[in-house]
């Protein structure tokens, strides 16, 4: 008895001194009761947690050294804003952000999203007992969350098995905003698209070589496809080794382009290369996925579209015949387009005292006494670098107190 007290002692200790390593300087930390490890990355690692004030089991990210590089820095910001005001049941939530304890000095910073048990990947590892009616709502879910980004102008560009998070009830939610990016009409969207670094498996064939000179939201159609095709057979569809290889694979199954779509290849080797190609034949679906279902086929064949205009968007997808039992426009909505004065930023060179601004801006949303207090003027360390929609706040609330001053 007394060697279980024991034993007990030392692990309630551990578990103290893990939650004293992980919370490092945040004093909101002792609202969460860290459970275990369950993710590790260059980024930091991720716990599951458990929050005694909500009594919700969560997740906590803790993001080590974000201003090393102004590039990750920004990559951070921008997934956080976009998960802040991109809410729909198919993407994950940030529940809270802590505040740092030094506005100007933080290095690290601690997300808390709600708790997933795992991700696509692992679930498609484990295909053993997924049913046609798991393969159906799995892309039904995948098709909502992406009418919902698309609507609000966003392009996720890194859709993947194990950037879409699952629960044991089925419930999948798109996560990882980090490479996604907002499209502005009076923006070339290729600007948007030289840091590209996505894996490729997943990659449409137009970003395997500049192919195109309008980047759309087929991109992420195309991903969506090679994920269902994962997920119908236990093995990716397109493992490319490169480039070149990847185009191999994708064309021994599509067949070779015709001559039209060849001539809009912009990038000259890739258009070469596509020229220069044995002529292949397309290998009919229903060979390729004997066992599926022939309206589920009908629609693949449509997103993995070699040519991004002949790919449905999110929204045709959901009204394609094979969703005829599940499909419900009402349970499919579209999102308020995000406004070009959220994302400003993105238009300017970016310092990393401009980032950390940013950051500690977007992590006092999470706190509303504190943001009443900065937009009120009352904030006593003042924000140096106020963003485009804090400005227009202000004018209102002047504006607002002057009226109130002008009717008395």
């Amino acid at each position: 008895m007394q060697q279980q007290q024991q034993q007990q002692q030392q692990q309630q200790q551990r578990k103290a001194s893990a939650d004293l390593d992980f919370f490092t300087e945040y004093g909101e930390g002792s609202r969460y009761r860290i459970e275990e490890v369950i993710g590790k990355g260059s980024y930091g690692v991720v716990c599951s947690a458990f929050d005694t004030r909500t009594a919700d089991k969560v997740a906590i990210k803790k993001i080590n050294d974000i201003f090393e590089h102004v590039s990750d820095a920004t990559r951070i910001l921008r997934e956080i804003k976009l998960l802040r005001l991109l809410r729909h049941p198919d993407i994950v939530e940030i529940k809270h952000i802590l505040l740092p304890a030094s506005r100007r000095e933080f290095r690290d910073i601690y997300v808390v999203f709600e708790l997933m048990e795992s991700d696509l990947h692992q679930v498609i590892k484990a295909n053993d007992d997924l049913t046609p009616e798991h393969y159906q709502f799995f892309l039904y879910q995948l098709l909502r969350g992406l009418k919902y980004i698309h609507t609000a102008n966003v392009f996720h560009r890194d859709l993947k098995p194990k950037n879409i998070l699952a629960n044991a009830d089925c419930k999948l939610k798109i996560c990882d905003f980090g490479l996604a990016r907002v499209a502005f009409h009076d923006t070339p969207t290729a600007i948007f698209w030289t840091d590209y670094v996505a894996t490729r498996w997943y990659r449409a064939p137009e970003l395997c070589g500049s192919f195109f000179s309008k980047y759309t939201p087929a991109i992420d159609i195309w991903s969506i496809g090679c994920i269902f095709a994962e997920l119908l057979t236990g093995k990716p569809l397109f493992p490319g080794k490169n480039v070149v290889h990847q185009l191999d694979i994708i064309t021994d199954l599509l067949g070779t382009p015709s001559q039209e779509a060849i001539a809009r290849v912009r990038n000259e080797k890739a258009r070469r290369y596509l020229s220069s190609m044995r002529k292949k034949k397309p290998v009919p679906f229903s060979q390729k996925f004997p066992n599926a279902d022939p309206l589920a086929l009908r629609l693949l064949e449509r997103m993995l579209a070699f040519e991004p205009k002949d790919r449905p968007t999110a929204e045709e997808a959901l009204a394609d015949p094979y969703f005829k039992n599940i499909a419900n426009v009402d349970r499919e909505p579209s999102a308020q387009p995000v406004t070009k004065m959220e994302f400003e930023f993105e238009r300017r060179r970016l310092t990393k005292e401009d980032v950390r601004e940013l950051i500690y801006r977007e992590i006092l949303e999470y706190h509303p006494k504190m943001l009443k207090e900065f937009l009120q003027g009352t904030d006593s360390s003042g924000f140096m670098y106020p963003s485009a929609v804090d400005q227009l706040r202000n004018n209102l609330l002047t504006l607002k107190n002057t009226m109130e001053r002008e009717a008395l």
